[in-house]
């Protein structure tokens, strides 16, 4: 743990984030000070050996990438996905368990406002409505999204939903759904649950009144897929779909009016064909470039985004330099990306070119930290 003024240190940086960001009236010194400590929140296991005792706190450097330790939220389990509240003032946290539960803590003082179980086993992630007003999670061992509600204060209500993925069956190798992702389309109007064992992209209407889900459509992947993570193009009508069981992405045609999910034919991660477990795409702001992390080959594949999203175009591969990268995150201002490295334990940054779509790694060495799953830069 930080020293009491660290404490203190590192969230006044979060409240000030969570208040609009930098004061305009500050002056150079105090500029350069709040860039070289922007807050740096780690997800982990708690459970496994080498893991953490809870979410973890460092500061990073917005020029350099540099992380520096801070501290840890304890008394949240397996906090293996992290996801912001709109507003900023509440992190919410799964607790992937077999008595799944997810967890809201207030940034500010960094008090654990409660935990709500899930209704199912081993939730993988989480993401909060654009409203604010819900949460949805994605139970990925019993194969079921949940909804909770979310207070103004950010704390979490009983769950007001949970539908399980019964059809269509499971795809090859696979026992049953395991639901892998939830997130609402950009317009808003649909929420999309992505299921790895049922290869298939649910979609759904969520009546923003009772915080339930009304299945309208759902897409197919080829059997054996395994479909994990879903990203937009920020233009709304295509998504990046990254296939972990067969280490393929997607491309997909989006029809906002109807949430209607259309596949493409699926394209090759640069990874060869060694054993290599796609786990996220990112898509820059402006749409011009996406990145696919490659847990086992252990790299980073660029791609240029042509024809207004429609198409992926591979560039190549990059050395992520950790172990294992299972999740990927932009700073605010996309100027840097951070990698989470499961099995080396450490997250690995890298400064991002918006011209070429380059990716230079930050100097110094890898930040360690117990199992990192997650990365989530502020």
């Amino acid at each position: 743990m930080s020293s009491s003024t660290g404490r203190r240190r590192f969230l006044g940086g979060i409240a000030a984030v969570a208040a609009g960001g930098v004061v305009t009236a500050a002056g150079p010194a105090q500029a350069r000070a709040s860039r070289a400590g922007r807050p740096l929140l780690l997800g982990t296991y708690t459970s496994q050996d080498g893991g953490g005792s809870g979410i973890g706190l460092a500061t990073y450097d917005a020029h350099t990438g540099l992380i520096t330790g801070a501290g840890t939220i304890d008394d949240v389990d397996d906090p293996s996905y992290l996801a912001l509240h709109p507003r900023g003032h509440t992190l919410y946290a799964v607790d992937e368990a077999q008595d799944g539960g997810v967890t809201a803590v207030r940034l500010a003082d960094r008090r654990v406002l409660g935990r709500q179980s899930t209704g199912g086993a081993g939730p993988c992630h989480l993401s909060v409505h654009p409203s604010g007003r819900w949460l949805l999670s994605a139970n990925y061992l019993s194969g079921n999204v949940a909804v909770h509600p979310v207070a103004a204060s950010g704390a979490l209500g009983e769950r007001t939903d949970l539908v399980t993925h019964s059809q269509p069956a499971p795809g090859p190798s696979q026992e049953g759904p395991h639901a892998h992702q939830i997130i609402t389309s950009p317009d808003g109007r649909h929420v999309l649950a992505v299921d790895l064992g049922n290869d298939t992209v649910y979609t759904y209407r969520l009546d923003t009144a009772a915080g339930t889900l009304t299945q309208v459509s759902y897409a197919s992947l080829r059997p054996g897929a395994g479909p994990r993570h879903l990203t937009f193009h920020p233009g709304g009508r295509f998504a990046y779909l990254a296939n972990e069981v067969d280490n393929t992405v997607v491309v997909c045609a989006y029809d906002p009016p109807t949430g209607r999910l259309t596949p493409g034919e699926p394209q090759p991660t640069g990874t060869g064909s060694g054993t290599s477990y796609p786990a996220q795409m990112l898509v820059t702001a402006e749409g011009g470039f996406a990145y696919l992390a490659n847990r086992g080959h252990n790299s980073l594949t660029r791609y240029a985004i042509e024809a207004d999203g429609a198409r992926l175009r591979l560039l190549d591969t990059v050395p992520v330099g950790g172990d294992f990268p299972r999740h990927i995150a932009f700073s605010p201002d996309e100027r840097l990306l951070f990698a989470a490295n499961q099995k080396s334990g450490s997250v690995t940054v890298f400064h991002v070119d918006h011209c070429g779509g380059g990716l230079t790694p930050a100097e110094g060495p890898a930040f360690a930290a117990p199992i990192a799953v997650c990365a989530l830069p502020l």
